[in-house]
């Protein structure tokens, strides 16, 4: 019996079954009726173990209705978080990455950049051991920042193609807001070069093709931190 892992975002829901560490069809549903597509997911094949990830809360009913759907439910809630040695205010999701990062790139230090609503940036030395992180707005947050709270500029998405200077107000704007997320990620690079660099997220592979140095982009590295924690509690049980 294969558990499924599921995380939800600021922006979106990503689920996959897993079989111990390894992924299988990644689903990702946008919109408000999460516990219907999570029920979706289980209607054919009840899993051994649900674990879920949220930035959103869960009622008391729609909790039970999801144990019923599977031999075990977990939360990824601060009690499972600090039996890794993390602190309580990290998100399940960073913290899913930054379990994943440690078993992926073991004996070997990481700056792991998720690329989402938020970008966030942490860093784990080589034994494993978290070092802190920071968050700033991700890409998209950006641009839509701009046309809200100005008057006089458009909203936009990030081109594939920018200028290194603008030469209008367009060019300006796309410039401004991609060079200065890759100037935050090359001086974060250059502080830690004896560090893995990790790129994950919805916006990891766009930045990643703009990268000089050498770096990892695992796509799904949320869904396999959390697919590691269920197999870890398995074992524990």
């Amino acid at each position: 019996m294969a558990n499924l892992v599921i995380d939800i975002g600021n922006t979106a829901l990503k689920a996959s079954w897993a079989d111990g560490m390894t992924l299988g069809k990644t689903f990702r549903y946008q919109g408000e009726r999460m516990l219907d597509f999570i029920l979706s997911l289980t209607a054919k094949e009840k899993p051994e173990i649900m674990l879920l990830s949220s930035v959103r809360n869960f009622s008391s009913q729609a909790v039970k209705r999801l144990e019923n759907e599977c031999e075990r439910l977990l939360i990824a809630d601060k009690d499972l978080i600090s039996l890794y040695g993390l602190p309580s205010w990290l998100t399940p999701d960073r913290a899913a990455s930054i379990i994943a990062s440690g078993f992926l790139f073991k004996n070997r230090g990481c700056t792991i950049f998720d690329f989402g609503t938020t970008l966030t940036v942490d860093f784990i030395d080589k034994d494993g051991n978290y070092r802190g992180g920071n968050i700033s707005p991700g890409c998209s947050t950006r641009f839509k920042s701009l046309n809200r709270y100005s008057r006089s500029l458009p909203l936009l998405c990030a081109p594939e193609n920018i200028d290194k200077t603008g030469t209008d107000i367009v060019s300006g704007i796309a410039s401004g807001v991609i060079s200065g997320i890759m100037f935050e990620i090359e001086g974060y690079v250059s502080e830690y070069p004896e560090n893995i660099t990790v790129f994950t997220g919805g916006d990891a592979i766009y930045f990643a093709k703009r990268m000089k140095n050498s770096i990892f982009v695992v796509c799904n590295l949320v869904l396999m931190g959390l697919a590691l924690m269920a197999v870890e509690y398995d074992k524990k049980d």
